[in-house]
């Protein structure tokens, strides 16, 4: 619990909150702000999508995006790329409404976002391909074929 304090003509601290059983209005809401606020808090403050999180993988031939997103369908994506810039969006908008006896029950929800990722030079823009399947949106950035990975050769020693 914080006090105010005040300084002497002499430069010492002295404490003129005689009650120090009770928090004082000043200390009460530092400590709910400075606090951690319950997770239940944290989670129903925004009920639309968060940023998903992303996978990327790299093999020998191109680039693996995964990103788990659940709950959509596949008409919901905006894929572009423009300039080695993919972009990945989503907008979703809901409205409900129920109507019984005396009161009408009107909900509405929109949800939102966009992922950007600056592609290397050695993606094959032209071949890139996504799929969405159970949650997880799969984008997979082919690599041009001089970028490819060329197998292992042997050299023999004249």
């Amino acid at each position: 619990m914080s006090t105010l304090m005040n300084v002497s003509k002499r430069g010492g601290l002295s404490n003129n909150n005689s009650n120090n059983n009770f928090p004082t209005l000043s200390s009460w809401i530092d400590e709910l702000f400075n606090s951690d606020l319950p997770s239940v808090l944290h989670s129903n403050f925004n009920t639309g999508i968060t940023l998903p999180k992303v996978n990327i993988k790299e093999n020998d031939d191109s680039y693996e995006v995964e990103m788990a997103v659940p709950g959509l369908k596949k008409s919901d994506f905006k894929i572009d790329i423009d300039n080695q810039l993919l972009s990945i969006a989503t907008e979703v908008k809901q409205e409900n409404e129920e109507t019984e006896d005396n009161y009408t029950r009107r909900e509405f929800g929109y949800s939102s976002f966009k992922r950007s990722f600056t592609l290397p030079e050695t993606v094959d823009d032209e071949k890139i391909k996504a799929s969405y399947n159970e949650g997880i949106l799969n984008i997979t950035l082919p690599k041009k074929e001089e970028a490819k990975r060329k197998p292992t050769r042997n050299i023999k020693i004249s």
